[in-house]
């Protein structure tokens, strides 16, 4: 951070020349007039926040409307966290760095008696010049929060964000320190934030004295950010927010247990001064006090005038206000303002600035310690705290411990349970090392038998070591140490040891931080206590209650999960067996009737479900069992439970449900399945095949997939044409279903229809083509062998689209004969077909077939169409044999359709 201020360059509109300082002159005449209210006028009402990341830029969404200038309300809506301990410490030491860069001018050598005015004016010059630094840099700090900003909103680096917020700047006119300014306030929307925005000048009038509000609050709440202590963000406060205002001296005031209240940082006032009024007593009326009695802000002067620090260097006619440090309701101290003078009426705008200026103190007295108490928190609310007024420890030795709050020690004494009040301890380098046991309440039971006495003021290890296993109570106390939130575990096991044997407690335990130090509640449990717990959780889990009515006195006893099964608070009156139906519906009252028969008259248990109508008009489902108590045969009670079964019955509902629909669905895929294989085989009849026409002998074979609803669309064709010839045809329809059996149909039909016509086979698969690409609208693909044999010279022409090739079976030998070209049938609107003529002699044999023949998952169609060569057997003599062996040696895995059609010459 510090690196990129020193990397920016000064100009008119940038931090180095600018100062709040420059913005902002100290009124005449303590804010008399109207110039006293002018910086003033841009004050509006604010709601106050309640962490101290709130009254930063970096902890809330933006929640205000839109900034005046346009670049800094780009950023509404971003969300920014609050600065950790380690994040505040990075500030703070930025905040140094720049005070080191101011480079002030080295004091100069000493002068003689002479020039003793001289030196004077050296020293005067170089304090001047150290509050110009510490002003520019809580504006650097400003700055650098607006960067963050930047950087979180826009997800850029470092540098990158330097750039925008001066490309921002420059566009929009303003200096960089009060675009800044409008950023933070934009991403904030705390109260700071609304008292500056609060500012709409009149058009007419000069805008800087609101521009400097923004500017300076910004930088005073910067500057406590960084501050080290409650001393330094007061030193901010005054500097950037107060002196514009005319005020003198800023005196922050902690309210401590005992009541008293301890000067935790001051600007203004002189150090002997300070000293002396270091700790005010309870009962000592001062301007502080009077706010705190009150509750209110409180001015002192003229006759009304109480002590307070500062009277022998400002006199009596100085003016102060006094305003409360609250904190979501908690008193945390007082800010106290001092002028040298009387200062009138102040305008409202001004009260409420001086009460968001004390809320910034409540949150700084919350997380920062007192700069004259190191280790201590002013606003722990418990006294004792590690670390006295000059530093000494306070901590006791075994047998004795710091002491409690009286206040806190009543309320302990208060509990039912035995309660520890435990002290951190840490080590010469900083670590925690253990917690001394510093209280112990009355009703304080040691688990192994020890007196109280005889642990107070011991280290928990110390008392109990065997704690300190993994995941032990020392661990889970560590835990709430650290992080603050309190916890509640059930069966914690603390283990001690008596004359060398341990001992084992099962434990409910509490562990909450009140301060600086830990409370520790816990009850042994018995087990009468388990086994209670176990049954409330049994019925919670189980979303039942039980109940008992006492037929003599009329007396219902509830359990509390019946009262939120009924929707009912637990003050009210529990429904009597007899009037359930009330609260039945109208439909289940018959079965509610029977039930309460069965109870009260027939004295046996009994059980039914009915719908409850509860009052917030939720209708549940509700199972009740109950059964009568007899004693010498007398019924003196019922006793029963309830349970919350509408989960239960929804779901059987919708299994119910689900089980219709899934068996229609079935019965509709089944009767669909039946219907294609009925119409695949009129059409592709399974039985075997045998023609004998014009010289050729022709052998057809199907079989099905072996899945009956894998409905597929293989199919074969051997017609005799008018003209004498044959046609012959094997093909595959892509896809399976009835789509593809209709589509088969369809193809079949229509390559019939265009054989009949005197066309060669390349001619009839273009225009088989052009109708399957355009069939019924949508685009069919197919897989096809077309030829024709003319008996008269026995030639067989043929063409190919996508299809597997035939296999010729000649004179002892299997072959591929010559392939024409010819792509998938479908794919193109105007493929063109290759035809190829084969000269067939006496005895060959021609195999066409579809790929349900040799189609495998785990190899390409060259590898199995080699092994289709190799399954052929040309010495079968006859040729429905040979389709047999082809049909019962295949190795195929796909579970498709398979044709077969055999061509032998005679």
């Amino acid at each position: 951070m510090s690196d990129e201020a020193e990397r920016t360059p000064p100009g008119p509109d940038r931090t180095a020349a600018h100062s709040p300082a420059e913005d902002v002159a100290a009124p005449p005449d303590g804010l008399a007039g109207a110039q006293a209210a002018e910086p003033t006028a841009a004050l509006a009402d604010a709601q106050p926040t309640a962490a101290p990341g709130s009254q930063a830029a970096a902890s809330t969404a933006a929640q205000s409307s839109a900034l005046p200038r346009p670049q800094a309300a780009e950023l509404a809506g971003a969300q920014v966290t609050a600065p950790t301990d380690a994040q505040a410490g990075v500030l703070a030491g930025a905040r140094a760095e720049m005070l080191a860069s101011a480079h002030l001018p080295a004091a100069p050598a000493p002068a003689p008696a002479a020039g003793i005015g001289r030196l004077a004016a050296t020293v005067g010059r170089l304090q001047s010049l150290l509050h110009d630094a510490e002003s520019s840099a809580d504006v650097r700090v400003l700055i650098a929060l607006a960067r963050g900003i930047l950087m979180e909103r826009l997800h850029i680096a470092p540098a990158a964000a330097a750039r925008q917020l001066e490309e921002l700047a420059e566009r929009s006119g303003v200096p960089v320190v009060e675009l800044a300014a409008d950023i933070v306030n934009e991403i904030a929307g705390d109260p700071l934030g609304e008292v500056a925005r609060a500012a709409v000048p009149d058009p007419r009038r000069d805008t800087s004295g609101a521009q400097a509000l923004n500017v300076r609050l910004r930088a005073a709440e910067a500057g406590v950010l960084t501050a080290s202590d409650v001393h330094a963000a007061a030193g901010s406060l005054h500097r950037q927010a107060l002196e514009p205002l005319g005020a003198v001296a800023v005196a922050v005031w902690a309210l401590a247990a005992d009541g008293s209240l301890l000067l935790a940082g001051h600007s203004g006032f002189p150090a002997a001064e300070a000293r002396s009024w270091h700790q005010t007593p309870p009962g000592v009326e001062t301007v502080a006090r009077r706010a705190i009695r009150t509750r209110s802000t409180h001015w002192s002067k003229g006759s009304d005038r109480a002590p307070s620090i500062g009277e022998r260097t400002f006199g009596p006619d100085a003016a102060r206000v006094a305003i409360p440090a609250q904190l979501g309701g908690r008193l945390l101290g007082v800010l106290e303002v001092c002028w040298p003078g009387p200062v009138g009426e102040l305008p409202q705008p001004v009260h409420r600035q001086l009460q968001a200026l004390a809320e910034l103190c409540a949150h700084t007295l919350d997380i920062m310690p007192a700069a004259d108490q190191p280790g201590g928190s002013a606003g722990s609310g418990v006294s004792g705290a590690p670390g006295g007024p000059n530093g000494q420890s306070n901590q006791a030795g075994p047998g004795q411990g710091p002491a409690v709050d009286p206040g806190l020690s009543d309320l302990l004494d208060g509990l039912l349970e035995p309660a520890l009040v435990l002290q951190p301890q840490y080590d010469a380098a900083g670590v925690l090392a253990d917690f001394r046991i510093v209280h112990a309440n009355r009703r304080f039971v040691d688990p192994v038998g020890r007196p109280s006495a005889a642990i107070l003021g011991t280290p928990f290890l110390q008392a109990y070591p065997l704690s300190a296993e993994d995941g032990g109570l020392y661990e889970r106390i560590e835990h709430v140490h650290a992080t603050g939130e309190p916890s509640h575990h059930d069966r914690v096991v603390l283990r001690a040891l008596i004359a060398g044997i341990p001992v084992s407690t099962s434990l409910t335990v509490g562990i909450s931080r009140l301060g600086r130090r830990l409370v520790l509640i816990w009850h042994p449990e018995d087990e009468e206590a388990r086994l209670a717990r176990l049954l409330q959780h049994a019925q919670r889990l189980g979303r039942m209650g039980g109940f008992e009515e006492n037929l003599l006195t009329g007396e219902v006893t509830w359990s509390s999960e019946l009262f939120e099964l009924f929707g009912l608070p637990t003050t009210a009156q529990p429904v009597p067996i007899r009037e359930l139906a009330a609260h039945a519906h109208a439909d289940d009252v018959a079965a509610i009737s029977r039930f309460v028969r069965t109870v009260l008259h027939h004295r046996t248990h009994a059980s039914a479900a009915f719908r409850l109508q509860r009052g917030d008009g939720v209708q549940r489902y509700i199972r009740i069992v109950a059964e009568p108590v007899l004693e010498d045969g007398t019924m003196t009670a019922v006793r029963g439970a309830c349970q919350d079964v509408s989960a239960q019955h929804w779901t059987e509902i919708a299994l119910a449900a689900t089980r219709d629909r899934l068996e229609h669905s079935e019965r509709e895929v089944e009767e669909g399945n039946r219907l294609t294989l009925r119409l695949q085989r009129a059409i592709m009849p399974v039985a075997p095949t045998l023609i004998d026409a014009m010289g050729l002998q022709i052998a057809t074979r199907y079989r099905p997939a072996e899945k009956g609803h894998l409905v597929g669309g293989d199919w074969y064709d051997a017609v005799v044409l008018p003209n004498g010839r044959i046609l012959l045809v094997v093909g595959d329809v892509a896809g399976h279903g009835i789509d593809a059996a209709t589509e088969m149909v369809a193809l079949r039909n229509a390559l019939r229809g265009l054989a009949a016509t005197g066309a060669t086979p390349s001619q009839m698969l273009n225009w088989l083509g052009t109708v399957a690409h355009h069939m019924s609208g949508n685009v069919v693909t197919a897989t096809v062998i077309c030829g024709i044999y003319d008996p008269e010279d026995r030639v067989f022409r043929w063409s190919r689209a996508g299809h597997p090739p035939p296999l010729l079976v000649r004179d002892g030998a299997t072959v591929v004969p010559p392939m024409p070209d010819g792509i998938l049938l479908g794919a193109l609107g105007e493929a063109r077909y290759e035809e190829q003529t084969l000269q067939l002699q006496q005895g060959d044999r021609l195999l066409m077939y579809t790929d349900g023949l040799i189609e495998r998952r785990d190899r390409d169609i060259e590898e199995s169409l080699a092994d289709l060569l190799k399954l052929v057997q040309p010495d079968i003599d006859s040729l429905e044999g040979q389709l047999e062996h082809l049909l019962l040696h295949s190795n195929a895995d796909t579970d498709d359709d398979t044709c077969l059609i055999g061509v032998e010459v005679r």
